[in-house]
């Protein structure tokens, strides 16, 4: 069994990849959950729908995020009434919000919800959420005459990422438990990969649930991580204005110091070679490759040249 923990983009086209160089029924996948929210009295998990439309190969590969033939009118009708709209649901990406919506007002977890909507689309891969217990990135960050906290969405999206970050934390995470089956699934796997996802929002509220980062402390051999910084910059999203701010340098030798106590291997892109001293000097054995995913089949070579630094 292999085991990844995952949140972004980034994360759901190495899995894509992952599966096609491992059976996918052989993969486990934990998603982060604290980029959950609520629109239109939905319940929305943007990371989980991501990784599921593109393990089912139905995701907007352009956009990133949503699925493939996607309309809008729903969203278009409500700002009619003068709702705010600024978060894109897509029509047909509105079924999966209502069902899981329905599923856990009838007192469903999410992980049990997951496992339905995983199963509805085809996917044998194992996605469980990070925990069942709402935890929630809240940003705070430097306003004219005022500093304010956004919800991770409302920062990202609404105002585009470009409020200059302070502070970040996981409202929640100190009381979550895990999810069931992650523990064990952290526990027996035969390796713990970390996807190439951003350090600070997505890998870091699955660290910051109790339980998880102590059992990674203890399979540090096991683990191996995919440096989503490539030539000093994000590959996709905005690692760099959240990773700069909290003191990190942006760079895969930021991410080797971030990762160093828990991950015992860093794979990095061959732009990045002249830093692989750097990175070992952080602590961690280095794998050079190319890292960006241009193509399933890219992503695929990437997981099997990953599996095979801690074989």
């Amino acid at each position: 069994m292999l085991t990844a923990l995952a949140g972004g983009v980034g994360a759901a086209r190495f899995l894509s990849g992952l599966v096609r160089a491992v059976p996918p029924a052989d993969v486990v996948a934990i998603v982060n959950t604290a980029d959950d929210d609520e629109f239109h009295g939905l319940h929305v998990s943007p990371d989980l729908d991501s990784v599921t439309y593109t393990l089912a190969g139905a995701s907007n590969t352009a956009q990133g995020w949503g699925l493939e033939g996607e309309s809008f009118r729903v969203l278009e009708a409500l700002g009619r009434y003068g709702v705010d709209t600024w978060f894109g649901l897509g029509d047909l990406d509105l079924a999966t919000h209502l069902f899981r919506t329905q599923r856990l007002g009838s007192g469903a977890p999410l992980s049990t919800v997951t496992a339905e909507i995983t199963a509805a689309w085809g996917i044998t891969t194992r996605l469980l959420p990070m925990t069942d217990d709402r935890v929630a990135t809240r940003i705070s960050v430097r306003s004219p005459g005022r500093d304010r906290e956004l919800a991770m969405q409302e920062w990202f999206v609404r105002e585009r990422a470009t409020p200059e970050v302070t502070a970040v934390r996981f409202d929640g995470a100190e009381t979550a438990r895990p999810a069931p089956g992650v523990i064990a699934a952290l526990a027996e796997a035969e390796t713990i990969v970390i996807c190439p996802s951003n350090p600070v929002i997505s890998i870091g509220p699955i660290l910051a649930v109790p339980g998880i980062r102590e059992l990674l402390v203890e399979r540090r051999d096991r683990v191996v991580a995919i440096s989503p910084i490539v030539g000093g910059a994000p590959v996709k999203g905005p690692a760099d204005r959240l990773m700069g701010p909290l003191g990190i340098e942006v760079s895969c030798v930021g991410v080797a110091q971030t990762y160093a106590d828990f991950c015992g291997t860093l794979v990095i892109d061959a732009v990045d070679a002249p830093r692989a001293a750097a990175v070992e000097a952080a602590g961690m054995r280095v794998v050079v490759t190319d890292t960006i995913m241009r193509s399933p089949e890219v992503a695929a070579a990437l997981a099997r040249e990953t599996l095979a630094a801690v074989a």
